[in-house]
């Protein structure tokens, strides 16, 4: 845990957004944690020290027997609380006001009339004023306890926002932490900073810091091994590490031959040359395509990538005498997402996908650096860390790499040498037309499909090939990124132009879901 002088606890009851508020609170400069609800206790927030409590939406009712609830030391710590949606309709009903369930119901979009000034509003919104809100609610406020007054009214909720400014603590129906409500980011910084008094002055330079001491404090004079893709967040893990405990630190890069055109040259060149990185660098190609061979269930692709690896990296590793700690690339939402707010902090660490299996196969203990930190936050720190641009804004590259760009189909040397050139000059337009940081992700994919051309004078049959690229802000949902036609149409003639084997190209513009941003 960091220890940054000023926080924010945010109690979960299950939400599925209560990340976002996570970020918001994060993103104002404020160092932030969520825990469980059935995980808090009176000794655990003084433990943490925060400087005021936030109380998450869930999917319970407050009217229900046995729903959730806060432990009664949030009220009573003399705290700042906001209560978000469920949390402002637990605070209510815990102390003394009433909730029932609605026939007027609110899903999305609406608009919340201002009745009164309060602290939670202060510089934002002023009486009269209204504005529009998230809302995602079946039960809703009808009575407050003593001591409220209210702060806003909606067509669905009459107590859309209630304010004790005396106690400091504020509730609201809606939800502030979606960007549907458009002064929700203003409107929880009011709280953390305003109310909270939260300096704001939680910076990647802080984090790096105190993460380096960390890593120093736990490995001791112990080895670690990283298992090093290239990818953004082993990338990150690895430089933060090696800043921490230097030639304590070894990498192991293993080529599996499914990677994009030059990616490991760049690790290996940043790595072994920029930071004198102690790194291994393993052309397993050869394994890896021989497994695959005759291969086309993506499932079985999959696994029998998985087990290569994990057989290949446990070879590096006795080669170099052994390791103490394995080194993952863990971030926050993986920790919150192994914790059920029913069940408690899950026992098992979710495993990183390249490396699924090897601490127990290993005996090693894991180091995780990175496990506070949510993805936007992770590429700061590399940048903070000094890490070229190109690796830190690397759109998510899957663990399989290519092999699931190539359907339905065998995978060859053949047909990935074709999806690598095809996929770079896609990815040099997105670059040149300044596109790229904008774009979640963008990839080619080769289809298992000839069609047929005309190329000069002659007839072709050769490989139709798809086009995917996508906005999203966690990969859970996405949409598909709106190009010009122009744009397409100068992609699509370089490809089929300067690519051997490819005489059609198409473009997916299907959304997540009801598809998923990978074909396979």
């Amino acid at each position: 845990m960091t220890t940054s002088t000023d926080r924010i606890l945010i109690i979960d009851f299950g939400s599925q957004v209560t990340q976002l508020i996570a970020r918001r609170v994060r993103e104002s400069g404020v160092y932030c944690e969520v825990h469980p609800f059935n995980k808090v206790t009176e000794a655990s927030i003084k433990a943490f020290d925060p400087k005021g409590l936030i109380l998450s939406g869930g999917p319970a009712s407050v009217i229900g027997i046995g729903t959730p609830k806060a432990p009664d030391a949030v009220f009573t710590l003399g705290l700042p609380v906001l209560g978000i949606c469920y949390g402002q309709q637990t605070m209510v009903a815990q102390l003394g006001g009433k909730v029932e369930s609605s026939d007027h119901r609110e899903f999305g979009r609406a608009f919340i009339d201002v009745k009164d000034s309060n602290e939670l509003f202060k510089g934002l919104w002023n009486k009269g004023d209204r504005e529009q809100v998230w809302m995602s609610h079946g039960d809703r406020v009808v009575a407050l306890p003593a001591g409220f007054k209210i702060a806003a009214t909606s067509e669905g909720a009459p107590f859309a926002a209630i304010a004790d400014d005396a106690r400091r603590f504020y509730g609201v129906q809606f939800h502030p932490e979606v960007v549907h409500t458009p002064q929700g980011t203003q409107l929880i910084k009011n709280f953390t900073h305003g109310i909270c008094g939260a300096k704001g002055d939680w910076t990647m330079a802080a984090f790096r810091a105190q993460a380096v001491d960390a890593v120093r404090k736990q490995v001791g004079k112990g080895r670690v091994i990283c298992g090093l893709s290239g990818g953004v967040d082993s990338s990150v893990v690895a430089a933060l590490i090696h800043e921490a405990i230097g030639e304590q630190l070894t990498c192991v890069l293993v080529d599996h031959g499914l990677m994009r055109a030059g990616e490991t040259e760049q690790v290996v060149r940043v790595f072994r040359d920029r930071f004198n990185v102690k790194l291994v660098a393993r052309d397993a190609s050869d394994l890896f395509l021989g497994r695959l061979a005759g291969m086309t269930d993506p499932e079985k692709k999959r696994k029998t990538i998985g087990a290569a690896f994990i057989e290949v990296f446990e070879e590096e590793a006795r080669k170099i005498g052994g390791a103490d700690f394995l080194a993952q690339g863990t971030l926050y939402p993986d920790v919150i997402e192994s914790v059920s707010f029913a069940g408690g902090p899950s026992v098992t660490i979710k495993s990183h996908h390249n490396v699924g299996g090897l601490p127990e196969r290993m005996n090693m203990k894991l180091v995780e650096p990175l496990r506070e930190l949510f993805k936007d936050e992770v590429r700061a720190l590399g940048k903070e860390l000094g890490l070229p641009d190109e690796m830190v804004g690397r759109h998510p590259f899957p663990g399989p790499g290519l092999a699931i760009r190539i359907p339905g189909q065998e995978i060859t040397r053949e047909k990935l040498d074709i999806l690598r050139r095809a996929d770079t000059i896609y990815l040099e337009e997105i670059r040149n037309a300044g596109l790229y940081d904008s774009i979640w992700q963008a990839f080619a994919v080769l289809l298992p499909v000839r069609t047929v051309g005309v190329m000069g004078d002659s007839r072709s049959y050769d490989y139709a090939l798809a086009l995917r690229a996508v906005n999203s802000t966690d990969g859970m949902t996405a949409d598909f990124y709106p190009f010009d036609m122009a744009f397409l149409g100068r992609v699509a003639n370089r490809i089929i132009n300067e690519v051997k084997g490819v005489n059609r190209v198409t473009y997916d513009v299907t959304s997540k879901p009801p598809g998923t941003i990978e074909w396979e």
